[in-house]
C-alpha cells in the first residue's frame, strides 16, 4: 500500500508542505540487476595471456592435522588466468573469494607444500573464471630453529617458500622452491693471497715443504660475500613426488662456502669462518653444486622435471652483486652432468610453465 511522507518545511506563517509518496511494496523499490560488464563483448577482441591480481597477503597455517602446533606463514600470493577474445575482463573479487575458501579448505602438511595450496586455488580460479589456463604464485616467509654450529644454541632463521601451480586442461604442473642465504669465500684471492705468503715464507726460509704443511693447516684469507640462493624443482602433470622444502634448503646452504646464523657465540663464529676458508666458492661453483645434488637426489622427477638453481653474491671488494644461474630439464642437465656436452637451448621457468607436456 502506498504511504505519503510529509516533510514541513519551515517558513513561519508561511510554512509549505512537502509531500513524497513511496511504495511499502520491495520488489516495485528495488533496483534493476546492474549488467555484467566484465562479461560483454571488448572493442577489441584479442585473447590475453594473463589477468589477475598479485601482492594478495594472507596468513596461512601450516599444521600436518594437528592445530595446536600450527605454524603461521605470512604469504603473498598472485593469481592470474588467461581471457578469451570475447570476454572485456575478469571478475576481480573471484580472485579474493578464491583465495579465502582455499585457505580455509585446504590443510598443508608438515612438509610445507605450498604448490599444493597454489594448485588448489588455481583449479579454482580456471572454474570460477571460465578460463582454460590458471597460474597461482605462494611466497611465504617460514621460521625454523636450528642450532649455532658450535656452541649448538638454538637461533631462529628466516627462509622464503616458493609454490607455484599452473592448471589447463591438460591437468597441474607445480614448482616447489625455496629461497636462502649463505656464504661465499672467493677462490681467486684467495688463491693471491696464498702466492704472496708463499713468497714471504720462502725469503723467510721455510722450505716448500713445510709451506705445503702450513697451508694444510691455516685457513688463507679472502674476501667473503653474502650469498642468495634460489632453487626451483618443478614437477609435469601426472608426477607426484614428495619434495621436502628442508632438503631443498639444505642443498641450497651446503652448496655455498658456509651456512650463516642470526646468533652465534665466537665459538660458532670461527667455525664458519674456517668452514668458510676452506671451502672457497665462486658463485658458479654454488649453481652447480646445487644442480648436481638435484641431480643424484631426485631421479625420480622424470623427463618432464624441471630445475632452476640461481645464485647471487653480494659482493665486499665491489659495489656491484654477480648472479649465476642454470635452468633446464632435469633429464638434459643430467646427460649433460654425464657427458659434459653444452645443452644448445636452456629452457627457462616460464617456457617449462608453459610448454606441452613432455
Amino acid at each position: 500500500m502506498p504511504r505519503e511522507l510529509r516533510c514541513a518545511l519551515a517558513g513561519g506563517s508561511g510554512g509549505r508542505v512537502a509531500t513524497f509518496v513511496g511504495m511499502t511494496d520491495a520488489s516495485q523499490t528495488a533496483f534493476p540487476p546492474a549488467p555484467d560488464v566484465q562479461a560483454s563483448r571488448p572493442s577489441t577482441e584479442i585473447s590475453l595471456s594473463r589477468v589477475g591480481v598479485r601482492g594478495v597477503e594472507k596468513v596461512i597455517r601450516v599444521d600436518g592435522g594437528d592445530p595446536e602446533r600450527g605454524s603461521l606463514f605470512f604469504a603473498e600470493l598472485e593469481c592470474f588466468v588467461d581471457l578469451n577474445p570475447q570476454q572485456a575482463g575478469v571478475h576481480m573479487s573471484r580472485f579474493e573469494e578464491v583465495v579465502n575458501e582455499a585457505i580455509d579448505d585446504v590443510v598443508l602438511s608438515e612438509t610445507l607444500r605450498a604448490e599444493q595450496l597454489a594448485a588448489h586455488i588455481a583449479e579454482r580460479v580456471r572454474e570460477r573464471q571460465s578460463g582454460l589456463r590458471s597460474e597461482v604464485r605462494i611466497a611465504a616467509r617460514y621460521p625454523e630453529t636450528v642450532a649455532a654450529p658450535a656452541s649448538g644454541i638454538p637461533t631462529q632463521e628466516i627462509y622464503t617458500l616458493h609454490g607455484v601451480a599452473v592448471v589447463s586442461e591438460r591437468g597441474t604442473r607445480t614448482l616447489t622452491g625455496v629461497e636462502t642465504q649463505g656464504m661465499t669465500a672467493c677462490p681467486c684471492a684467495q688463491e693471491l693471497v696464498a702466492g704472496r705468503s708463499r713468497e714471504r715464507l720462502r725469503d723467510d726460509g721455510f722450505t716448500d715443504d713445510e709451506i705445503e704443511r702450513v697451508f694444510r693447516a691455516v685457513p688463507v684469507a679472502t674476501h667473503n660475500q653474502r650469498g642468495i640462493g634460489t632453487l626451483h624443482l618443478g614437477q609435469a602433470e601426472g608426477t607426484d613426488i614428495d619434495v621436502d622444502v628442508r632438503e631443498l634448503l639444505r642443498i641450497v646452504e651446503q652448496s655455498m662456502s658456509s651456512e650463516i646464523y642470526e646468533l652465534m657465540k665466537r665459538a660458532d663464529e670461527l667455525a664458519v669462518v674456517e668452514k668458510a676458508h676452506m671451502q672457497p666458492r665462486f658463485v658458479e661453483d654454488c649453481v652447480r653444486e646445487m644442480v648436481r645434488r638435484v641431480v643424484e637426489g631426485y631421479p625420480g622427477l622424470g623427463a618432464g622435471g624441471f630445475v632452476l638453481a640461481r645464485q647471487e653474491n653480494l659482493e665486499t671488494i665491489h659495489r656491484h652483486s654477480v648472479v649465476a644461474e642454470r635452468s633446464g630439464m632435469l633429464s638434459e642437465v643430467a646427460a649433460e652432468l654425464e657427458a659434459g656436452e653444452h645443452t644448445r637451448h636452456h629452457i627457462t621457468e616460464r617456457e617449462w610453465l608453459e610448454a606441452p607436456c613432455a
